[in-house]
This record gives structure tokens, C-alpha cells and sequence, in this order.
């Protein structure tokens, strides 16, 4: 009965942020109300005829709010490195370098270029970084959020192939499940074909079809050189680089990078702009900038993730591990389910699950199953707008529906993610 209610409240709450347009409730609430009533209801479990305490529940809330704050501070420095960089009209300097105005070729640049990149930083920074790039060069609502859907499966597919281009590739990795020549080899031809089968439906849909332009606004001031944009521009990138070469020297979390390079930033543009006005400093200063952040974006974040461990917490997903490992056979389908799954779940706790119900005596590092599982909570999540970080980033910039995403964008994301997954079955 209690587990029930749980799923019940849960799905209430998923409908609530898929309907927010006709519901006109804001889903950033809707999430937010939706992770504080499922661990209030696991205090209240004694009533429903189970044991439980409420220093437990603080401890597990503690725990996970503890992962949870991570990823929010990372997601905050990310998007304030960002926001510096294009308060500095740095992505105008790769704007002038783009010149197309057809969709088809605009698509193909943006999705390689970020499937590409996410296997270096990760999908979370590389879609922050590409959709505020978008903004500047689309102007047509409709069109940013095409584009964004395709940033989405590009990240998430570029991620999946690298061991440090996604969450539970670096899981994976760091548990010795896949070494990182191997993950390479296996994962990167189903990652690719997970993004080229889309574009190619999506190449014929828009085919000489062209998209209108951002107009720049060549009547402002600008207070700031082309020298000095190149400069943030170039540092910024760098500093994002930075990232993962920090955590792998240190072994500190990745959020601790992320505060570094932002720490960094945020000492050079107070060099630069040493000696310039008041007014000027004040503009391009930190404090200034940090209010342009989204921060509902990061509240929907911590709403989504509050609700997905308080159904870790009360052990619905080590029961569904449990029930597939005991009625599937199939490890392919087990992948491939979860894959699916990690559309409404958050793939770390599925993948952190099957790490434990999957041990290495069974699958040694490189198996055939852990590759797949790279590949499958990489890319699956893909489906759904706020079935991946990178989803839940480019729905709270760019404010993107939930219903059109699933009827525009889904559909071509679960063709390249299910021919991906067979060419896992087909190789072994």
C-alpha cells in the first residue's frame, strides 16, 4: 500500500510537469512539491504499517541531498561561466564564424560539434554551453527548441562513449567495470549511429528549409574590445577543459573543478577590467552577472532529484533489480529496458543498482554488459525531456514544453537510441 502511494505521488507529480502549460502551474513547483511530499511521506511510514524512523529518513535525505548539492553547485559555477563569457559577447566571436542560414547544415554543425565535445567535458556543461550558443544565432522560438532537442541527444550519445562524458560512464569507470580504451571501442559506433539516424530523418524533414537569424543590436555601447572577448571566449573553453583534468589529477568531485575554473574567470575579468568605470566594472562584475542565472532551472533540478531519491530511499528500484534479474535473461533486455527506464528515473541510481546486483565475478571488467549499460543509461534518457541533466538544462534555459518534446523530439531519439542497442546485439 505505502509503495503504492509513493509511485502514485510520483507520477502525479511527472504529469503535473509534463502538463504545465494547461495546468499553468509552473513545473519548477511542481517538481520542488513533488520531492518534499515523497520524503515527508517516508517519515509518516509507521502509519502505513512499516517500521521506520525519522533519524533514518534525515540520514538518507542527508546523504542524498549531499550528492544532490553537488551537482546543483557544478550546474551554478557551469552556468556562471557561461553567462561571463557571454556577457563579454564572447559567443558572438563564434557566431560571425558561423554564416549559414539553412537548417540542415546548422543541425549537422551544432550536433557533431556537441556530440563531440560532451566526450570531453561532459553533457551537462557541453549542453549549457551549445544552447547559449543557440540562442544567438536562432531567433524562432520553435527553431531554438528543434535545435535544442538534437543538442540533447547529441550530449547524451557523446557522453555515453567516453569514460568521463557522463555521469555513470565515470561510475563505471572509476569501479573498474570498463577500462577506457575498451568503453571507446564498444560504445562509440552505437553512440554515433544513436545520433546520425535522427539527423538524417531530421535532414529530410528540413531540407531547404532555412532559419531566421538573431538581428544584433549594432546601436549598443560595447564596453568591451574584440581582444577581450577572444580572450574570455578562449579562456572560458579552456577552463571548462579544465574540469575533468582536475578531477583526474586531484580526485576531488567534479564540482570542485568547476569552482576552481569559475574561481579563475572570476580573477581575470576583475584584472581586465581594472582601472575602466565604476558603471563598467559593475556590469561585468560576478555579482552582477550571477543574477541572470536561471534559478528556477536549478530549483526544478533539485525538485527532480529529491523525488527520484526518495523512491531509491524506500528501495523501489533495488526491487525492480531484483525482479528483472530474476525474470529476464536476457541481459541485452535488461540494458535495454533500463536504458528506457532512465527516462523517468535518473539513470545514477539505476546504474549504481545494477553495479550491485551485477557483480564483477559475474561480468568481469570490459563484459559485453557493462558496455551496453554505458551506452544504454548514456543515450536512453534521451526520450524524455527530463529523462537526462542535459534534458532538464536545455527545458529550464529555454523553457521548452514537455508534450511538444515528446511528440517532436522523442520519437527520432528512441529510433537512434534502439538501432544503437541492436548493433550491441548483433556484435555479440
Amino acid at each position: 500500500m505505502f509503495e503504492t502511494v509513493l509511485i502514485v505521488v510520483f507520477f502525479v507529480g511527472y504529469l503535473m510537469i509534463a502538463f504545465e502549460h494547461p495546468l499553468k502551474i509552473d513545473k519548477t513547483a511542481s517538481a520542488l512539491l513533488t520531492g518534499v511530499v515523497l520524503w515527508g511521506l517516508l517519515v509518516f511510514k509507521p502509519f502505513f504499517g512499516h517500521q521506520a524512523v525519522h533519524t533514518d529518513v534525515n540520514h538518507e535525505l542527508a546523504l542524498h541531498f549531499e550528492e544532490t548539492a553537488q551537482i546543483l553547485v557544478f550546474l551554478l559555477a557551469a552556468m556562471t561561466i557561461v553567462e561571463l563569457i557571454d556577457s563579454h559577447n564572447g559567443f558572438n566571436v563564434i557566431n560571425k564564424l558561423v554564416k549559414t542560414v539553412n537548417k540542415v547544415k546548422l543541425l549537422w554543425i551544432l550536433s557533431i560539434t556537441t556530440f563531440f565535445t560532451s566526450a570531453v567535458l561532459d553533457n551537462l556543461t557541453t549542453t549549457i554551453v551549445m544552447i547559449t550558443l543557440l540562442r544567438k544565432i536562432i531567433a524562432d522560438k520553435n527553431d531554438q527548441w528543434f535545435f535544442a532537442g538534437f543538442i540533447v541527444i547529441a550530449a547524451n550519445a557523446g557522453g555515453a562513449w567516453s569514460p568521463i562524458g557522463d555521469v555513470t560512464t565515470i561510475m563505471l569507470w572509476n569501479g573498474g567495470q570498463v577500462s577506457t580504451f575498451n568503453i571507446i571501442k564498444e560504445a562509440f559506433l552505437p553512440s554515433l549511429i544513436c545520433l546520425i539516424l535522427p539527423l538524417l530523418i531530421a535532414s529530410f524533414m528540413l531540407k531547404g528549409k532555412n532559419f531566421e537569424r538573431v538581428v544584433a543590436d549594432e546601436g549598443s555601447t560595447r564596453t568591451t574590445s574584440e581582444a577581450e572577448s577572444r580572450f574570455l571566449l578562449v579562456l572560458g573553453v579552456c577552463l571548462l577543459l579544465l574540469v575533468p583534468v582536475f578531477k583526474a589529477i586531484t580526485h576531488l568531485p567534479p564540482y570542485m573543478g568547476m569552482l576552481f575554473s569559475l574561481a579563475i574567470l572570476w580573477v581575470s575579468t576583475e584584472i581586465m577590467h581594472q582601472g575602466k568605470p565604476e558603471e563598467v566594472k559593475k556590469m561585468y562584475s560576478v555579482a552582477t552577472i550571477i543574477r541572470r542565472i536561471d534559478t528556477p532551472s536549478v530549483l526544478f533540478f533539485l525538485g527532480i532529484l529529491l523525488a527520484v531519491a526518495a523512491l531509491q530511499t524506500n528501495g523501489q528500484l533495488r526491487q525492480l533489480g531484483l525482479f528483472l534479474d530474476e525474470n529476464v535473461a536476457n541481459y541485452h533486455v535488461v540494458n535495454l529496458f533500463l536504458g528506457f527506464l532512465s527516462a523517468v528515473i535518473d539513470n545514477v541510481p539505476l546504474v549504481a543498482g545494477a553495479m550491485g546486483m551485477y557483480d564483477m565475478a559475474r561480468f568481469p571488467q570490459d563484459h559485453h554488459f557493462w558496455n551496453m549499460l554505458a551506452y544504454c543509461a548514456g543515450t536512453g534518457g534521451s526520450s524524455l525531456i527530463i529523462g537526462s541533466a542535459a534534458g532538464v538544462a536545455a527545458m529550464g534555459i529555454l523553457k521548452i514544453d514537455f508534450i511538444w518534446y515528446l511528440k517532436k523530439i522523442c520519437w527520432l531519439s528512441v529510433i537512434g537510441y534502439v538501432a544503437g542497442a541492436l548493433l550491441f546485439f548483433i556484435s555479440k
